[in-house]
């Protein structure tokens, strides 16, 4: 009975100081967002140009790659073009970046930017049903009797359950709306239930193309040309070939058995230009992946492009898993764990925690953009050889930057919030007293620890280490969760700490622990990690 009441006692407590206007409201703290804190982190990138331009031009060599221009984006702007061989084999003109280049799928993440922007103006939702834009697929036939009606997310993220295409959709360039329709009426075979799994699809940004002329009351390449070429200063991308001009068209070309090249035709434009029309130049490009670039990090001040910041960033998320590949590579174990976005590639390697981007390849070219948002930079290729998707090369120059020092997270700032609970948890360490410790605790943190335990453990631990002085900095993991240190006679203590998802926001969770003595920083035991180094396979 004595335990029942002492714990009621602590519950009545906790609420009455819970009810009190204790900690500042969330409302009225900044939420701060992460940056760089090198000042001479583009000065070290730009360092490893050269070193970058040779790992493009031995790949475009090894793989006889008639011409291919390359470049890098830093922060918001294209930093860095180069190029290696000709874009007409006939004419000799030097590869450039104003050679036009058909970039294949990597439109597809046009087309979904599309559709995001129409769904932000209130034109369609992911969630409708694609039969309300294609009434044909209302009387479609699905593959099971408990399938979900087909969704616009669903095509967005490749689990829409048709069969893998490339083969066949590589091709259908030039159909027309008409062939489009036909197909419709006849049905569409599926691999897969719809939104069970990953399965790469052309027809779905086909039918992507379609919905956005409907939802629009334009032609799916009128409206991407106004509302998202013209407005990011790409005046130099059409997805029609015939528009581009001769002395700037990079021409495309299958390499045969015998070492000789075979001029591709071009393809024209039709009913799938929405899964892989496009052409560019590697200053527009720069400009749309500085676009994607300009999104990160979450922040306060006003929107500058043509699609909202908030929705570049949905269209990044990783939707829809499709694979976990490991492999040993010049010494190393690679593991890489990808899927899909909304018209990007999203995945994570034992490098780097959040990869985007795209490749494309049609007869006659292949290309490859990506980057890294968290790091501000990004990597692309165009190159005139069937299916030579430049990913490796893209890869290796990933290890460039990351050997030159400049390729560096931004790093987040310590929440006013996380500063002031620091200071109430000082009190608490230089001096334990049960209506300070209340003062700040959630409801739940002297339940899980009584305080007396606290207590003791808080000088066993003074006794161990001796005097302390700081504390440290904040080192925070989000603008709710940290850790600063302090600095002992006998070794370095740890505070870990996460606030409670209430207004005003309290102290959930508190633990104070000796570091090890490397110095290095530990993570709190609040549970598994949220990541494994590839290091330890």
């Amino acid at each position: 009975m004595r335990n029942l009441s002492t714990h009621i006692m602590i519950v009545a407590l906790l609420f009455a100081a819970a009810t009190a206007p204790i900690a500042p409201a969330l409302a009225d703290n900044a939420y701060p967002p992460a940056r760089f804190s090198d000042p001479d982190r583009i000065q070290k990138i730009e360092a490893a140009f050269p070193q970058i331009d040779e790992i493009f031009r031995r790949y475009a060599d090894e793989e006889k790659i008639p011409g291919m221009v390359w470049g890098i984006v830093i922060d918001q702007r294209l930093a860095h073009v180069a190029a290696s061989g000709v874009q007409d084999r006939i004419s000799k003109v030097p590869a450039g970046g104003t050679s036009v280049f058909r970039i294949a799928s990597m439109t597809k993440s046009f087309t979904a930017l599309a559709i995001l922007k129409l769904r932000d103006a209130g034109k369609l939702s992911l969630e409708d049903p694609v039969a309300k834009w294609l009434p044909e697929f209302a009387r479609m036939q699905l593959p099971t009797r408990d399938t979900a009606p087909l969704r616009i997310r669903d095509l967005l993220s490749h689990s829409a359950g048709f069969p893998e295409d490339n083969p066949w959709g590589d091709q259908q360039l030039a159909a027309s709306e008409g062939d489009l329709t036909r197909w419709l009426q006849r049905g569409v075979p599926f691999s897969t239930a719809p939104g069970t799994r990953y399965e790469y699809s052309n027809y779905a940004f086909g039918l992507l193309g379609r919905i956005v002329a409907k939802a629009s009351g334009v032609p799916y390449e009128s409206y991407v040309e106004r509302e998202i070429l013209a407005k990011l200063h790409m005046s130099s991308s059409t997805f029609e070939f015939s528009r581009v001009p001769g002395d700037r068209r990079a021409v495309g070309y299958r390499l045969q058995p015998d070492g000789s090249y075979l001029d591709e035709s071009p393809l024209p434009q039709g009913a799938f230009s929405s899964a892989g029309g496009l052409l560019t130049t590697a200053a527009d490009l720069g400009n749309y992946i500085a676009f994607h670039l300009s999104a990160w990090p979450p922040r306060d001040e006003a929107e500058a492009g043509p699609v909202r910041r908030s929705s570049v960033r949905e269209m990044s998320h990783l939707w829809n898993s499709s694979n976990l590949s490991m492999r040993r590579a010049d010494g190393r174990l690679d593991a890489t764990a990808s899927g899909y976005g909304y018209g990007l590639r999203v995945s994570s390697d034992c490098r780097f925690e959040h990869i985007v981007g795209h490749g494309g390849g049609l007869p006659g070219f292949g290309s490859y953009m990506q980057w890294l948002p968290d790091y501000g930079v990004g990597i692309f290729a165009m190159a005139t050889l069937t299916y030579s998707g430049p990913s490796k090369p893209i890869s290796r120059a990933w290890d460039a930057l990351l050997k030159s020092g400049g390729l560096q997270q931004r790093e987040l700032p310590a929440s006013p919030m996380l500063v002031r609970f620091r200071e109430r948890i000082l009190d608490l360490w230089t001096g334990w007293d049960d209506s300070k410790a209340r003062s700040i605790a959630a409801m739940n943190l002297l339940l899980d620890v009584p305080p007396a335990q606290r207590r003791a453990e808080i000088e066993k631990l003074k006794q161990d280490v001796g005097q302390c002085t700081g504390p440290g900095p904040v080192m925070p993991e989000n603008w709710l969760r940290g850790q600063f240190n302090l600095s002992c006679e006998r070794g370095t203590v740890g505070v870990f700490f996460t606030l409670s998802p209430t207004e005003p926001p309290a102290i959930q969770y508190l633990v104070f622990r000796k570091l090890d003595t490397s110095g290095n920083r530990m993570v709190a035991p609040t549970g598994p990690p949220a990541g494994v180094s590839c290091s330890e396979f």
